[in-house]
């Protein structure tokens, strides 16, 4: 088994030798791909019941720093992202 892998490792030497040096020339035609026509057919219909993001504003209470020390109580619009499930049939 050990002489049979040497001597497969020489010959893809030998090969790679060979296409390296220009001694074996590997050169083909570009092929074309071929011409197909499609026509007809429809597209598949889909139903999606999906749900919905809801976005909006809030009003609530957050600390907001002053230049003096300590903080004031501020009220302030924040956005809320709310998401309703679908109505699953």
């Amino acid at each position: 088994m050990r002489t049979g892998l040497i001597a497969l490792a020489v010959i893809v030497l030998l090969a790679i030798v060979a296409v390296a040096t220009g001694f074996v020339n590997l050169s083909g035609n570009a092929g074309e791909l071929p011409k197909v026509a499609v026509q007809g057919g429809e597209l598949p219909s889909v139903d999606a019941d999906v749900g919905k993001v809801v976005v909006g504003t809030k009003e609530t209470t957050v600390d907001v720093p002053k230049v003096e020390v300590g903080t004031t109580k501020t009220d302030i619009e924040v956005p809320v992202v709310g998401v309703q499930k679908a109505d699953g049939k």
